[in-house]
């Protein structure tokens, strides 16, 4: 199924984040409520009509607490606002 974000918005699949440190240390999930990663599978467009800078494959960090969570078969998306992608993540040079 296609699904196309309306207005600015980003549709992402949440990534798993690590469960322990690289030292072993377990991470609780209070702990884990600041930012989070997702991929992009799709983007809707800013208010002036240019597309937002990010395309399907890009890895985020994304923040805030107003995202839309559902699920389509055993996929699980979020709709977040543009404005709560806080970066991309690329690999070092």
């Amino acid at each position: 199924m296609d699904i196309q974000p309306i207005g600015e918005r980003v549709l992402l699949t949440p990534l798993e984040q690590e469960e322990k440190t690289s030292g072993g240390i377990y991470i609780p999930e209070s702990a884990k409520e600041g930012k989070k990663q997702g991929e992009v599978v799709a983007v809707g467009t800013l208010k002036d009509g240019k597309e937002i800078p990010l395309k399907k494959g890009d890895k985020v960090l994304y923040g805030g607490y107003s995202s839309e969570e559902f699920e389509m078969g055993a996929e699980k998306y979020l709709i977040v606002e543009f404005k709560d992608i806080l970066a991309k993540i690329g690999k070092a040079k």
